[in-house]
């Protein structure tokens, strides 16, 4: 029986090993733009929360049973990001950092992760007008700051 157990276990490290293997470059990615810290750069905002949600998603690991564990670990990430937006309200030099806590999730969620808009509000417990007002005003307040090109040198 304990043998058993073992195997299971080594089974399913093996299988978590593989699947952080192949979905940690794009969670980073995505818990960057979610902390608002440059992409240039060591975010250490970032992987502790990629960190959290990654460790809570092999939690429960065994218990998956045919969910997507990306779809997991990003709702992990997303919940763990809103009830500690107030940590990254401050500018941090991201290209997201301009934006609220909140605008910055739904954006991320809405058109970096690809979640449609009515998932993005279940998940956030927001109404679906609430979302969709968020997003636009992040595109718009995204699109108000662009940098003005230098002029060319004669």
């Amino acid at each position: 029986m304990r043998e058993r157990r073992l195997a299971q276990e080594r089974r399913h490290t093996r299988e978590f090993k593989a699947f952080v293997a192949g979905a940690a470059g794009r969670l980073l990615h995505t818990a960057t733009l979610l902390t608002g810290e440059p992409v240039s750069r060591p975010a250490p905002a970032a992987e502790e929360l990629l960190i959290c949600a990654l460790s809570r998603t092999y939690a429960v690991w065994d218990r998956l049973r045919g969910e997507d564990p990306y779809e997991r670990t990003r709702q992990e990430m997303a919940a763990h990001f809103a009830h500690t937006a107030w940590r990254h309200r401050r500018p941090r030099g991201g290209l997201l950092d301009r934006l609220s806590p909140q605008e910055r999730l739904v954006l991320v969620l809405r058109l970096y992760e690809g979640v449609a808009e009515e998932q993005t509000a279940a998940q956030l417990g927001l109404p679906a007008e609430r979302v969709h007002a968020l997003c636009l005003h992040a595109l718009a307040e995204m699109r108000s700051r662009r940098p003005t090109p230098k002029p060319a040198a004669p």
